[in-house]
């Protein structure tokens, strides 16, 4: 269905901007040579006729573009209004406008195969030519009028050439926002799987495990069973609680909403949950979606962090841009900890937390930095590229 819409909307297209232009020159021409004639009247039918024809054209072409793909009874309508109008205006400049306009509309229509009419016009055009030359004409307005047919030719293969270069670029339009759509998608599936790994996986694993002991166990420890069991069901609220953090933070960065208030609402929201004051700084920045989001997820790991592990009474969060990058920072007054050298340290600790940031900032292009040692505090700072 889609490449049958491609293949009609080009020369629909063109073919309005072709009777719009038509019509255009030749009741100018017409209307300049209504003073140059005995009797006005039949010009002023030829122009009629050109009025009442291009408007039906029009019509046609923006309600049913599909009748671009069978251009036969178009051009054959076509043609009989121009020579309705070689009737009327007897071979003037009306006429060879019109007979212009149409070689101009078959190119956008039927592409080089417009070249056939556009003959036909061009050998019509000189026998209009031929009889309506006086004898002894003036030779410069003698080559003037039996060149001018020659121009339904160059308006076939021109609208014929331009039908085409559209058609191509419309194309190329579609596969390039069908691409981006791909890419878009794909990123947000590898988002949403990064996602899940780093939470509810890993605890739905642990759940697993601890299953699969418990029947065996219950029949020879029933001690260990019951300790299994509740293993079982602090892993499955654990599970729980980590899908509903992870769906609030999807659903709380809003991409057109300020990134500043963003942040503040994540603060607030993780103030009032666990009784600590946050001190925020945030500069008006607007960093992009993917680094808006990874800097939210990043903040409320650091905020999870404090309080899990930092016992702080207090907590500061800065946002600030500066030449060339964006910065986001975190500090507490909690007890510190040892950092390590490296991240398999980390991993080793069971420090996922920190890890989870430090692959965040590197999917944005970012990095991050840990500083901290016990009794002073912890500062994570994330700088980006702006």
């Amino acid at each position: 269905m889609g490449q049958h819409v491609d293949r009609v909307v080009a020369p629909a297209a063109l073919g309005r901007a072709v009777l719009l232009g038509r019509a255009a020159v030749t009741l100018t021409a017409g209307a300049a040579g209504l003073r140059l004639v005995a009797d006005p009247r039949p010009l002023l039918a030829a122009l009629a006729l050109v009025a009442v024809t291009t408007a039906a054209g029009l019509a046609v072409l923006s309600r049913h573009p599909h009748v671009a793909g069978h251009p036969v009874p178009v051009l054959a309508a076509d043609t009989a209004a121009v020579l309705g109008v070689l009737a009327l205006d007897g071979g003037g400049v009306t006429y060879s406008c019109c007979a212009v306009g149409a070689s101009a509309l078959a190119g956008a229509l039927a592409g080089m195969w417009a070249l056939l009419p556009a003959a036909a016009h061009t050998a019509l055009g000189y026998t209009v030519a031929a009889a309506v030359l006086p004898t002894g004409a003036d030779p410069r307005l003698a080559g003037f009028v039996l060149a001018f047919p020659i121009a339904c030719v160059l308006a076939a293969a021109g609208a014929a050439v331009a039908t085409a270069a559209l058609r191509r670029y419309m194309e190329l339009s579609v596969r390039v926002v069908a691409s981006a759509q791909r890419t878009a998608a794909a990123s947000e599936r590898a988002r949403l799987a990064r996602e899940l790994h780093d939470s509810v996986t890993k605890t739905l694993r642990g759940v697993s495990f601890a299953a699969l002991a418990l029947p065996q166990s219950l029949r020879r420890h029933p001690d260990l069973a019951e300790q299994l069991a509740g293993t079982v069901s602090r892993g499955a609220e654990a599970a729980a609680q980590e899908a509903r953090e992870l769906v609030d933070g999807l659903r709380l960065d809003t991409p057109d909403g300020d990134f500043a208030g963003i942040v503040e609402e994540i603060c607030r929201r993780w103030s009032q949950a666990h009784g600590i004051p946050v001190r925020l700084a945030a500069a008006p920045v607007d960093p992009p979606v993917a680094v808006r989001y990874e800097l939210c997820r990043i903040l409320q790991e650091a905020l999870q962090n404090v309080a899990r592990h930092a016992s702080a009474r207090q907590v500061g969060v800065a946002v600030r841009g500066v030449p060339g990058r964006l910065e986001l920072r975190v500090h507490d007054d909690g007890r510190g900890f040892g950092l390590p050298a490296d991240l398999a340290q980390l991993r080793a600790a069971r420090h996922f937390g920190l890890i989870g940031m430090y692959e965040r900032a590197a999917t944005v292009n970012g990095s991050l930095h840990v500083a901290s040692s016990p009794g002073r505090g912890t500062t994570v700072e994330v700088t980006v590229p702006a």
